[in-house]
């Protein structure tokens, strides 16, 4: 099977993983504190991810003034765009209660909630895409990392639109289209890349690397703390140390 159809298929089935989130938060009454918990194991995870496969294989493969280049860009362009995504009713997306933005509450908060969805998203599916272009086959640790943090995320934020009455065709509806994007950027991210230098590897990478980091720490982090509180810290270690042996296995 060539690297871009495979570098889809696994795209899509991280981003299933948010379907599934939805439908447990959809059909099963979950404890908040358990989502929450769940939430900071994932972000424990994406943690380590990021420190021990993307962030050290981008400097490595390209330099350390790319890789540092990169990372701001990505964490300066995610803040551009949470920004803008939040002041339309996106801020607290990943919220599972009131929090989250109703329609009347803000005109179009639906919408900018959906997209906010989608600018999660992306970023993790372009360097599962990217993984494979080494030959060596999907990166293990990365799409244990997406696939882990994408299942709290779909679970919460679906459980907050339900909470504010968003109905089964809106939720699932979002969440199928999020991972058929999350297949798409995987596959088309490495067809562009295909062939192309290590340092422009890197930099993309990085990029999305530095996305990804700013993500966690702007969405998921907050809503495991509002919940999980004074036990977040330990969730979140044994979340970054269960990845990091995995790495080591």
């Amino acid at each position: 099977m060539p690297v871009y159809l495979q570098a889809g298929l696994w795209g899509l089935a991280a981003g299933a993983m948010l379907v599934v989130g939805a439908a447990i938060a959809w059909f099963v009454r979950v404890p908040r504190v358990v989502v929450a918990g769940v939430m900071a194991f994932g972000s424990g995870v994406l943690f380590s991810a990021l420190a021990f496969d993307l962030v050290d294989e981008a400097e490595r493969s390209g330099g350390l003034v790319a890789t540092l280049v990169g990372l701001v860009a990505g964490a300066a362009a995610y803040v551009a765009a949470n920004v803008a995504l939040s002041r339309r009713g996106a801020a607290r997306r990943k919220s599972d209660g009131e929090e989250q933005m109703s329609e009347q509450d803000q005109a179009g908060s639906g919408t900018a909630i959906a997209v906010g969805a989608l600018l999660d998203g992306v970023p993790e599916s372009i360097v599962l895409g990217l993984s494979l272009l080494g030959g060596g086959g999907v990166g293990v640790p990365v799409l244990a990392a997406i696939a882990i943090s994408n299942l709290p995320e779909g679970l919460s934020s679906s459980a907050g639109m339900k909470r504010n009455g968003r109905s089964a065709r809106y939720v699932f509806g979002v969440w199928g289209a999020i991972a058929v994007a999350s297949g798409l950027a995987g596959l088309l991210g490495c067809l562009a890349l295909d062939g192309a230098s290590d340092p422009t590897v890197s930099v993309i990478t990085a990029i999305a690397a530095g996305a990804i980091l700013t993500m966690v720490a702007d969405t998921m982090i907050p809503e495991a703390v509002a919940r999980t509180q004074l036990w977040t810290g330990l969730i979140t270690t044994l979340g970054f140390v269960t990845a990091f042996a995995l790495t080591r296995a």
